[in-house]
């Protein structure tokens, strides 16, 4: 009861802060590590934070190798011919004009290699595509240009701005121009606890999901169509308007931090200006900003909420 007691207490402080602070205004969650994030001057995927995302890594991996191969192959065979059989090399030309085993050979040979490939590829198409029963669901609608969340089972419901974009008002107070990157700009996302580097990328209220739980994503669109897609999750699914489609991806335990993704289908003028950024969290956080009403998940983390955190989990 005493600890039920400092629960709605604890609940109600938050909710008036997060009402004096600007509705579902949130900043960088403080402790939580950016991951899933494109970094300057690097090649390759961000890390797999999924099963998805490494099976997706090992397909691509390996069929890199196969085709270098082949290309290798093909290089080869074409140096030995112009070698081999130029006017000079070979000043009188073949007669023939059909060789059996050679044509057998790249049939049957590209053929086996295509089979090989599609051994692998259609079970990780396949796993993607077999939806399986979420712990968590979460509604996505993309709008031009943000996109609406909602938690259906926890009536949870808020939309997801790009911050220092066109409808970020706190931004236009501060006196920074929607959309562009000057001082201002970079003091503002200081400010909310970003950097420079995250600017088109963070938005103003933030997805939150549990780790190690199975997440199931339903993802639709309002007005033309949407691409909701996360990189390092291996995820990605068109939002069109009247129909429901699902994603799934269960965050690996220990990956604990930030991710960003952004809407992949041209979807009109601010297309660019649409991105998602989503906080993987540990379960008795997750189940702590529930209980919270959904309010800034940066706050959820503050000291006083891990105490009380510990203690639901004892």
């Amino acid at each position: 009861m005493r600890l039920l007691k400092k629960l709605n207490g604890l609940w109600a402080g938050l909710g008036a802060t997060a009402a004096a602070t600007g509705a579902w205004a949130q900043s960088n969650p403080e402790g939580l590590e950016i991951i899933g994030a494109p970094v300057d001057r690097v090649w390759g995927f961000q890390p797999a934070a999924t099963g998805l995302a490494e099976q997706i890594h090992f397909l691509d991996n390996m069929i890199l190798v196969i085709i270098t191969v082949i290309s290798l192959f093909v290089m080869a065979l074409l140096a030995w011919v112009i070698i081999r059989h130029n006017a000079r090399s070979n000043p009188t030309p073949a007669t023939f004009s059909h060789n059996t085993p050679i044509e057998v050979t790249w049939t049957v040979v590209p053929l086996g290699i295509l089979v090989f490939i599609g051994a692998f590829s259609l079970p990780v198409l396949f796993n993607q595509q077999e939806i399986p029963e979420g712990d968590v669901v979460i509604k996505v609608t993309g709008h031009q240009w943000y996109w609406t969340y909602e938690y259906p089972e926890h009536d949870i419901e808020f939309d997801s701005f790009m911050l220092g974009g066109a409808n970020d008002i706190d931004a236009q107070a501060a006196g920074a121009t929607p959309g562009v990157l000057d001082d201002v700009m970079e003091e503002y996302l200081e400010g909310r606890g970003w950097s420079r580097d995250e600017f088109l990328l963070a938005t103003d209220t933030i997805v939150v999901v549990p780790t190690g739980q199975v997440v199931v994503m339903q993802v639709t669109a309002d007005d033309v169509i949407h691409s909701w897609t996360i990189p390092a999750f291996g995820v990605k699914q068109d939002g069109v308007p009247g129909r429901l489609a699902e994603l799934w991806f269960e965050v690996e335990p220990g990956m604990e931090g930030i991710y960003f993704g952004q809407c992949s289908e041209l979807c009109g003028q601010a297309h660019s200006y649409m991105p998602i950024t989503v906080a993987a969290v540990e379960p008795a956080v997750y189940e702590a900003w529930l209980a919270s009403g959904g309010t800034d998940i940066a706050m959820v983390l503050d000291g006083e909420v891990r105490e009380l955190e510990l203690a639901l989990a004892e």
